[in-house]
């Protein structure tokens, strides 16, 4: 059951950002956040616009994976004009800012799987997508998609209830979604901001990295590593071990904890 409404006027009202969040759509229905926001991206709308929908019908995530958000959950996409050198650095904004939202509304401590999932006792609660544009190195645009299960029960769905978790199934009662979005909103503006000038972001999302010291296969198309998870550099690529003693830097791909 939906029990609150995530219009205009209640994200925004005494929402406290500069700039993220201050115009906001807000969407019944949407195929994709991402796609709309990549649309409005183009035409050159303020920094900071986001976009909301109660229920997306194709979203999808990294490796063009399929994506559950029906109404319930949160799914929404913010409009970002980053300078190149700081492009690496939203995943880490993004996720540390969902740590911290989680954390505040709900009390529950989650972790970060790298590059891009949020967790919660290994379990999935939270899917960040960034897509950029760049031309002739420098950044048109940047989106920051983040999909949350909120009010999912993960049992209704097979395909990913071993896997996947929601913040309503571990508070065992409902919450509140406008409380998880105007959370955020602060949350990734003040995260934003301090990555230009500080590697504290950086740091704390190392610090939170749930797949720091375990053993993982990682595959980028052809390239398969087995290694430990070493560290994470500051463009957000993996450093991996591998048996041999030598370090690898993994930067895009797909990564398994190997039991």
């Amino acid at each position: 059951m939906v029990k609150d409404i995530l219009s205009v006027e209640n994200v925004t009202n005494k929402l406290g950002t500069h700039f993220i969040g201050q115009s906001i759509v807000v969407y019944p229905q949407l195929a994709s956040t991402m796609e709309i926001a990549k649309i409005a991206a183009m035409n050159k709308v303020i920094e900071g616009t986001v976009i909301i929908a109660e229920e997306q019908t194709s979203g999808r995530g990294r490796l063009e994976r399929g994506w559950i958000s029906p109404k319930g959950c949160v799914t929404l996409s913010i409009i970002l004009y980053p300078d190149i050198k700081h492009l690496s650095s939203l995943v880490m904004v993004a996720s540390l800012a969902m740590l911290h939202t989680i954390r505040r509304v709900t009390g529950i401590k989650a972790s970060i799987k790298w590059p891009n999932d949020v967790l919660i006792k290994g379990k999935k609660v939270c899917g960040i997508l960034i897509e950029s544009a760049i031309n002739n190195k420098n950044v048109s645009y940047a989106v920051i998609g983040i999909g949350i299960n909120v009010n999912l029960n993960t049992r209704d769905y097979a395909e990913i209830a071993p896997i996947a978790t929601s913040l309503s199934d571990e508070k065992r009662e409902y919450v509140s979604r406008l409380d998880i979005i105007r959370n955020l909103l602060v949350e990734t503006e003040k995260l934003y901001l301090l990555s230009r000038n500080s590697d504290a972001v950086h740091k704390e999302w190392l610090d939170n990295m749930d797949t720091i010291g375990k053993k993982v296969c990682a595959k980028s198309g052809e390239n398969i590593y087995e290694g430990t998870v070493k560290s994470v550099s500051k463009d957000g690529s993996l450093i991996l071990l591998l048996p041999d003693g030598k370090l690898v830097n993994f930067s895009a791909g797909d990564v398994t904890l190997v039991k």
